[in-house]
């Protein structure tokens, strides 16, 4: 294990450059300005992903009216987003390496788990919270977003401190 060393994380925000963040960031505002500008629905994954859980479970949770309701489009959209991942990741990005990780799909798993748990605790994800609470100037939406990335922040410093490492 290699010796604490605090604040290693702060190195470069933007290792790969601004641009393709922020045309990530335009184009995930930008789906979800259209999804709530024609439907008024915030488009939050983790809803996305309740609606469809619809299709294959009897709790009622997943099976609430609005959900069952519009749980086709929502399908297509969250399809939509993983085919836009793949077809960036398969075609064309410019070194389809970038892709790749080295973790441990047990880290995966775990980290995954984790986010899941969050969400739930804080009643959606950052997309929803993230993108379309704090675009509409939401305090709780504000309050979660800060707390998101307070204990990313936080667990990425700890983790890399530690010396763990993919």
């Amino acid at each position: 294990m290699e010796p604490f060393t605090p604040l290693l994380a702060l190195g470069d925000p933007f290792p790969r450059g601004v641009v393709p963040y922020l045309i990530g960031g335009l184009l995930v505002g930008l789906g979800a300005s259209v999804v709530y500008l024609s439907t008024g629905i915030i488009a939050g994954a983790s809803t996305f992903l309740e609606s469809t859980l619809s299709y294959v479970s009897n709790v009622d949770r997943f099976n609430r009216f609005k959900y069952r309701q519009s749980r086709g489009w929502r399908l297509v959209f969250t399809a939509g987003i993983v085919s836009g991942a793949a077809l960036w990741a398969f075609v064309l990005a410019p070194d389809p390496g970038i892709w790749t990780t080295r973790v441990e799909w047990w880290r995966l798993l775990g980290g995954g788990f984790l986010v899941g748990v969050g969400t739930r605790l804080g009643k959606g994800c950052t997309s929803g919270h993230g993108v379309c609470g704090v675009g509409s100037l939401s305090n709780t939406s504000l309050v979660n977003v800060a707390t998101f990335m307070t204990f990313a922040i936080g667990t990425a410093q700890i983790v890399q401190a530690l010396g763990v490492s993919p």
